[in-house]
């Protein structure tokens, strides 16, 4: 709403007179903390002159403008929902002299009740219809039945002189009728015991969850049922959600039922018209051109709450590269993790390009999008699985540390060595090289003599070999030198990532849905619907109890929780030999498995899990036990990040990140160390041989003589 500049002054609470429209700039931004903020969080100008006699001004970050909408829809009062009555937009550039209130976009904001009255009127047309403006829609006659008449609504102009700010022009904030009197919420006595007491329409939250459901595959009864024993637990409806009914729930599945990931031919135009429906879920977009990659990032609301209460203080892992080799444009996903160490995706990056070369452009508008909403959100860790990515950058848009996941690298090369050697053994020696290789353990000076040695042991194995020399002899050292310069991360983050890369491979790289690899639409479909539902309903499942067997079906196995159901008195170390383990099987108490080359991520089993290439829980639990116990030498992984931190002590990085995590942790291990000793001196820290003793009795069958005890020597 643009006002005569001769009518303008500024009243402020205490009658203070602003009277030049220039001071708008002057006002402070304000930004609360709260994730959701309303009118009653923000100290408010008054603007005399306005349609209503005045109204009240206040500037906050245009990035927060979502968060004050949903704020004020949540009035304990007068619950509403607000709706866009009328929207404009001017590019940049189109204005020579713009005003100090002119605007890049401007939007106005009614409450949903009204501003037509049907309260007294069936046919439409009465008095309450002089009150709507003339931006309006037309009659609406699909929410004729909530029209009562509110004039509440407010304006919100993204300034054309500061696109990082909003100013919010609150024209009417009473939720009332043109007499004046509440129109709607606990103060209408009118309204009392009708769907009227609340918002006219079914939360947000509500809306994702029966969605989600439905895409998960749960029938509209189930649904119904569901929601009918929330209600009777919680005494009844307390608001609008509470009046949820089979039509409600019909009305979504049609809308299931009706949409398709093809909104255009062109795939390209499809993918446009996606991104301009859902603008609150893409933080970035840049369009393919002949001089820039095509990039989307995309964020939905459900994944910005994950990431913010997951990811502060703890870890965020890069998940790059996914669909490499059989989608359109690979993609990459930022993972956290939750109570239960399950991977929850909460971002994807879709690009044409190796997403190294453009994450300088959304990294940091990611990064920014989370301090918007919490200031103090900052992540302990970042873990990357890619050497090759900009780990400046990174660092310096989420200020942590970083941290080397070589998950895919040992998953790559096992699965590699299954399917181009036959011999078992062969390939547990092959494997434990390639460890000793990453690991600099037997590099010396130079990597690649190691490299050439691997090459001349095993020459007789040519299938692998003209893999390896082809795709790794030229990038292994970029490997080796992360591994030196960063410290790489445990089982536990692996297992988790591995889950979430198996369950998505089994939702997108299934091949009845090769016809629409070469679509990103397709793509972008199917991940914010069934797969983004199937990590909602998980984290659902796990904070309430329901639909648990429905979320567990869905999901490939985390080897690190199967895991942790493997007593101790079920792993069986070898005296003679601390470098072979056996494992007792949970399931069928007459097979024992064993697990090769203790304490290293280059460990293998001969459970069928394992023989598939994947992560398996027996290897897991030996890990676990053997660093719970002390009875192992550190993993290849530790001791390498050790002596890394011993010389980085001894020339401090110009990096204060880098620093400080260095003094940090050198100090952790001098207590480690310290207390060791004190358990030795003590007597409390028990040899080997008293474990051994015990768990021989209670499972004898694990130390009977077999042929299948091979002796591997570590160097």
């Amino acid at each position: 709403m643009l006002i005569p500049k001769h009518c303008i002054h500024f009243v402020d609470a205490n009658a203070t007179k602003m009277p030049r429209m220039e001071d708008i700039l002057n006002l402070p931004v304000q930004d609360p903390l709260c994730t959701e903020f309303s009118a009653a969080h923000i100290n408010w100008v008054r603007l005399e002159g306005g349609r209503q006699g005045g109204d009240d001004i206040a500037l906050i970050p245009f990035a927060r403008v979502d968060d004050f909408v949903k704020g004020e829809s949540f009035n304990p009062e007068c619950p509403a929902s607000f709706r866009i009555e009328s929207r404009r937009k001017r590019p940049e550039g189109s204005i020579a002299k713009p005003r100090v209130d002119g605007y890049l976009e401007y939007t106005l904001y009614w409450c949903s009740y009204g501003p037509e009255d049907y309260r007294d009127s069936d046919s439409g047309v009465g008095e309450g219809m002089s009150s709507k403006p003339a931006s309006g829609k037309g009659s609406r006659p699909g929410r004729r039945h909530m029209m009562r008449g509110c004039l509440c609504h407010f304006t919100i102009k993204r300034l054309y002189t500061r696109p990082l700010l909003a100013l919010i022009i609150y024209n009417q904030k009473r939720h009332v009728d043109k007499s004046g009197a509440p129109c709607h919420g606990l103060l209408d006595r009118d309204a009392v015991g009708t769907r009227a007491m609340y918002a006219p329409r079914i939360s947000d939250e509500l809306r994702q969850k029966v969605m989600s459901l439905l895409y998960v595959g749960i029938s509209l009864d189930k649904i119904i049922q569901h929601h009918t024993e929330e209600m009777q637990k919680q005494g009844g409806p307390q608001n609008r959600d509470g009046f949820l009914t089979r039509n409600d729930v019909r009305n979504m599945e049609r809308t299931i039922r009706n949409s398709s990931h093809e909104l255009h031919e062109n795939d390209e135009h499809s993918v446009k018209m996606w991104v301009q429906r859902h603008q609150k879920h893409v933080f970035y977009f840049q369009d393919n051109s002949a001089s820039e990659p095509f990039v989307l990032g995309i964020q939905t609301d459900w994944q910005l709450q994950q990431m913010l209460r997951y990811g502060n203080n703890s870890l965020i892992s890069f998940h790059s590269g996914f669909g490499l080799k059989k989608l359109k444009y690979p993609v990459c996903s930022l993972l956290v993790f939750n109570s239960s160490q399950n991977a929850i995706p909460v971002a994807w990056i879709i690009t044409s390009s190796f997403v190294g070369k453009s994450i300088h452009k959304w990294i940091v508008l990611l990064s920014e999008r989370l301090r918007t909403k919490d200031p103090r959100w900052r992540p302990n860790a970042i873990l990357l699985d890619d050497p090759s990515l900009q780990f400046s950058i990174i660092r310096e848009a989420f200020q942590c540390r970083v941290l080397l996941c070589v998950w895919h690298v040992c998953r790559t090369l096992i699965k590699k060595l299954i399917k181009k050697c036959c011999n078992f053994e062969v390939q547990r020696e092959m494997f434990m090289h390639l460890g000793w290789i990453l690991y600099c353990t037997k590099c010396g000076p130079n990597a690649m003599d190691s490299v050439e040695e691997f090459i001349q042991i095993f020459v007789d194995q040519c299938a692998f070999m003209d893999y390896f020399k082809n795709h790794w002899q030229t990038r292994i050292d970029m490997w080796i030198d992360a591994i030196k310069s960063f410290p790489v991360t445990t089982p536990e983050s692996h297992a988790a990532i591995e889950s979430y890369h198996l369950t998505l491979k089994s939702m997108l790289l299934k091949e009845d849905c090769g016809n629409f690899w070469l679509r990103v639409d397709w793509l972008i479909h199917a991940l914010t619907t069934k797969f983004h539902s199937l990590y909602w309903l998980d984290q659902y499942s796990l904070e309430t109890g329901y639909f648990e067997n429905v979320s567990d079906n869905s999901f490939s196995p985390n080897a690190w929780n199967h895991a942790l159901h493997i007593p101790d008195v079920d792993v069986m170390l070898d005296e003679q030999n601390l470098h072979i383990a056996k494992v007792l099987s949970q399931t069928d108490r007459s097979l024992v498995y064993t697990v090769w080359n203790l304490g290293s991520d280059f460990s293998l089993c001969d459970c069928s899990w394992s023989r598939l290439g994947n992560l398996c829980k027996h290897v897991i639990k030996v890990a676990n036990f053997c660093r719970h116990r002390q009875v192992a030498k550190p993993s290849l992984t530790a001791q390498v990040y050790k002596q890394n931190l011993l010389t980085l002590l001894q020339n401090p990085p110009d990096d204060p990140l880098v620093l400080d995590h260095t003094v940090l942790h050198v100090a952790r291990l001098q207590q480690d160390i310290k207390a060791l000793e004190d358990l030795s001196n003590s007597g409390l820290l028990q040899p080997i041989s008293l474990d051994l003793s015990s768990q021989m009795a209670e499972n004898p069958m694990l130390f009977q003589q077999s042929s299948d005890w091979p002796i591997l020597k570590i160097d």
